[in-house]
């Protein structure tokens, strides 16, 4: 199992795991929730269960089939090769996590800080937690997530309690919010 950098809200680094070399050079770490980096570890293990699986039908058919183009053969290889390609993608993250806990600096929004945010348009509130991209994709928890790199995310990073920020949508729209509290 990999084992995460963990790093507190205050930046100080309480364990620490070299980056794994890549082809180009040191990875990049990937910066995820403790709930976070157990919510991957969790669909990791599901996956892993679901490879045993296709590899499992793949033989059934590879016996079975008689006709080189058979669309079932060829269905189980394809679903094998994904299922192979998404516990690569989920172990890559896994081993290059860097665990963050609590609060940021000074009451401010940083990577897995739960935050209330205040939508001045539809004038109601929302408890959202910011985390990387990686963890926003991962289904389950019992908050909504908003990664750090979309939009809100990007303006979020770094406020107070009592800020308000504005945000360019893609439809050429703009969001106001209020940061009502950082817990």
């Amino acid at each position: 199992r990999p084992y995460p950098r963990v790093v507190s809200g205050h930046g100080s680094i309480l364990n620490t795991a070299q980056a794994v070399p890549t082809g180009g050079g040191m990875a990049k770490e990937i910066k995820l929730t403790r709930e976070g980096f157990e919510r991957l570890q969790a669909t990791l293990d599901t996956e892993k269960a679901r490879l045993e699986e296709a590899t499992r039908v793949l033989q059934e058919q590879m016996e079975t089939s008689t006709d080189a183009e058979d669309t079932g053969l060829e269905d189980a290889k394809r679903e094998k090769m994904n299922i192979e390609a998404r516990i690569d993608e989920l172990e890559d993250t896994l081993t290059r996590a860097q665990l963050v806990e609590g609060k940021g600096a000074e009451g401010r929004v940083s990577l897995g800080t739960v935050v209330i945010l205040h939508n001045e348009a539809t004038k109601k509130d929302m408890r959202v937690q910011v985390v990387s991209a990686p963890e926003a994709g991962v289904l389950g928890g019992n908050l909504p997530r908003i990664s750090d790199d979309s939009p809100v995310g990007l303006q979020l990073i770094g406020r107070k309690s009592g800020e308000s920020f504005v945000v360019n949508l893609d439809n050429g729209k703009q969001m106001k919010y209020r940061v009502v509290s950082v817990e």
